[in-house]
């Protein structure tokens, strides 16, 4: 289902190959899509670097041997008799040309931008416009490449500290500032994250996003949660396009296969092609790259079903609701949507309920490979399914992280007992025979009436811990 979808985009030409700058993760060795990245808050060194007649601020000294420009504000009256002449890399001594672009900043730094499309986004769109050259040097693996000698094959980190000494014994370092601000990190090990280019997989999501954000304004899907509509349309409205590609050894593979005369590109639905569809040479070649498994996740709610040998699609599909935790409302849900509506002309479902995450007594969140599971039948065992049940849900605010623990739990089961214990001593203070309604028991009754239907108005409305 997944090939034959992938078929399909290729064919309305909302898939393509293309060489851009990605967010490559060293140590898990492949590509992620701009969701994946986390951004962190941290304290770096700013430097301000000698680079002729114009000074150059940045935090990643060890990326000048990338630099293919200059480029400062057009608007920028400082520059504007630099704007056409060279300033000069620091170390190496290469010209670069002093060049203009609105996209700089010109209250960042000096307001004069080293250009090093190689390893930064800005950078690599304002090399698209004025087609400058990309030069790369840091590799797959974080190391340090086409630099002068004694820097290559260093990591990254390490190499920033070596030029940082060799640029201050140049004298080309004029000051060094502190500058706090946001960088990107793998969401999977929190290591940083390198921009490179690379040629990858992308799947053209405009037309896509705007009939999900659509059905969303609509109302044709509902959140439970305000916050969270607004986050989801949020993300449609900034998505770039969506490097679907992973360079790793698992997952399901591509199938491309790329023909070895012409170098076209045939994609099938999984079958091994006899003959490029292009030229019709017979000798191609399989890309080695996988899926994102994002990718194929995306299509769960009318994969599992179309999969399944009764009518379930035709009964089941739209599904009514759609519940999950905060932290993959952009990786999966809104990628549902707009894969469900591509694929199957409708809205894959109707309501979104998003839950927060279960954590521990110290704020953790609760995960196999953190040893920090609360195992439910042990639990269950030990204090009862209601304790463990009433555990869960006493705070579990529904857009918000529970916090679970063996001591929610055991609190739990001594409120269930003390209910129970309150109830034999009811029962024990009633008569052997079946006696009449007096006030008490009509007031009581009324007092029932009132909270069912309160609690199924909550129900209704995914207020659940409210319920």
């Amino acid at each position: 289902i997944v090939y034959k979808t992938i078929n399909r985009l290729y064919g309305d030409g909302l898939i393509y190959r293309g060489e851009r700058i990605v967010n490559f993760c060293p140590r898990c060795g492949t590509s992620f899509s701009q969701l994946e990245v986390e951004y962190v808050e941290r304290d770096d060194p700013l430097y301000y670097l000698d680079y002729g007649p114009v000074t150059i601020a940045t935090v990643r000294p060890e990326t000048i041997f990338a630099d293919v420009a200059v480029a400062v504000n057009p608007k920028d009256i400082r520059y504007k008799e630099l704007i056409g002449k060279t300033a000069k890399l620091p170390i190496v001594g290469r010209s670069l040309p002093i060049i203009a672009d609105s996209l700089v900043d010109p209250n960042f730094g000096t307001g004069a931008l080293k250009v090093t499309p190689g390893h930064d986004a800005t950078d690599f769109e304002i090399g698209q416009k004025h087609k400058l050259p990309i030069i790369s040097v840091i590799d797959n693996d974080g190391k340090m490449t086409n630099t002068p000698q004694k820097y290559v094959g260093t990591i990254s980190e390490k190499a920033r500290n070596q030029i940082v000494e060799d640029l201050t014994k140049a004298n080309k370092i004029k000051k060094i500032e502190t500058l706090h601000h946001s960088v990107g990190t793998c969401y999977r090990d929190k290591g940083l994250i390198q921009p490179l280019v690379s040629k990858q997989w992308y799947l053209k999501v405009e037309s896509l996003a705007k009939k999900a954000l659509s059905a969303i304004r609509k109302r044709e899907i509902k959140f439970a949660a305000e916050r969270y509509e607004k986050l989801a349309k949020h993300w449609l409205q900034n998505l770039r396009d969506w490097n679907i590609s992973r360079q790793i050894v698992w997952g399901m593979r591509i199938p491309a296969w790329r023909c070895q005369r012409c170098l076209e590109w045939t994609i099938t639905e999984g079958e091994i092609p006899n003959k490029c569809k292009k030229c019709e040479h017979e000798k191609l070649i399989q890309d080695t790259d996988t899926f994102d498994t994002w990718f194929s996740s995306s299509q769960w709610p009318y994969a599992t079903l179309q999969s399944s040998k009764g009518r379930d699609f035709e009964y089941f599909y739209p599904t009514s609701l759609m519940e999950t935790a905060y932290e993959i409302l952009p990786f999966w849900v809104i990628r549902m949507i707009m894969l469900g509506i591509y694929t199957t002309k409708e809205n894959p479902f109707k309501d979104v309920l998003i839950h927060g995450l279960v954590r521990d007594a110290h704020g953790e969140k609760i995960s196999k490979s953190k040893g920090n599971v609360i195992d439910p039948m042990l639990m269950t065992d030990k204090y009862g399914a209601d304790a463990l049940r009433m555990g869960i849900i006493w705070a579990a605010l529904v857009e918000t992280d529970i916090s679970l623990s063996e001591d929610n739990i055991r609190g739990q089961r001594n409120f269930a007992n003390k209910i129970w214990n309150v109830a034999r001593f009811v029962f024990m203070e009633l008569p052997g025979k079946r006696r009449k309604r007096n006030e008490n028991d009509i007031k009581i009754i009324k007092e029932l009436k009132t909270t069912i239907r309160k609690a199924t108005r909550l129900l209704n409305s995914y207020r659940l811990n409210e319920a």
